[in-house]
């Protein structure tokens, strides 16, 4: 389903990506290991064609993503869910707001909005808070509002970066049980991510980088 080949990415004199050659089946649920500045986070900017590599081919399905008109890549992005580590919610919105929007810019009609918000913020559970506002809620509230708005479209793949980072482990082990819910769906999930535990005790496949180099592929 998606396939890195030969990528690098270069910031001024700096390597950011090292010859990355990646292959990743759909509903994969693939963690991304490292130290900061390893790589991983750049791996998934240049999923999401955020950044362009310096060189090599970026591959979905059977298109080279890295050659996409601007026009394609918002058609493309929906696609894809992504999870942020400090949420980047929007303070004037409410929970229910906030993942009604993803929907709003697709254009789907009022009633289905209502419908496929109700049905995600319950998945979650955290349909009891859909009028509050993010500073009404706890870390762990914001992160699964992150996630619902992610994956409310129904997305084919879903990218997280560091997104129990700031969470305590209780809440952390929450949102994993849900991102593995969301693999049984068949959704593909790729996860950057420190917490070794985690890591360990889901035994799902690991790649580790280092310094822009995949050191380490194991199912």
């Amino acid at each position: 389903m998606i396939k890195f080949q030969s990528i690098n990415k270069k910031f001024g004199q700096t390597i950011a990506l090292d010859n990355i050659n990646l292959n990743v089946k759909q509903g994969e649920f693939i963690f991304l290991v490292g130290p900061s500045g390893a790589g991983k986070s750049t791996l998934l900017r240049v999923l999401t064609k955020e950044i362009l590599p310096t060189s090599g081919k970026t591959l979905v399905g059977d298109k080279d993503i890295d050659k996409l008109k601007n026009k394609d890549i918002p058609n493309y992005r929906r696609k894809i869910g992504f999870i942020f580590q400090d949420f980047k919610l929007l303070d004037d919105r409410t929970v229910f707001e906030q993942v009604a929007l993803s929907l709003e810019v697709r254009e789907f009609m009022e009633k289905e909005i209502e419908k496929q918000v109700e049905h995600i913020l319950k998945l979650v559970e955290i349909w009891d808070k859909r009028n509050l506002f993010p500073k009404q809620l706890s870390g762990g509230e914001q992160q699964r509002v992150a996630i619902a708005r992610a994956i409310v479209g129904k997305p084919d793949i879903v990218l997280a970066d560091e997104p129990t980072g700031d969470l305590d482990p209780q809440t952390a082990w929450g949102v994993i049980q849900l991102l593995n819910e969301i693999n049984s769906w068949g959704t593909t999930i790729i996860m950057a991510t420190h917490n070794q535990e985690i890591v360990n005790t889901l035994k799902r496949r690991v790649v580790i980088l280092k310094r822009g180099k995949i050191i380490k592929d194991t199912k």
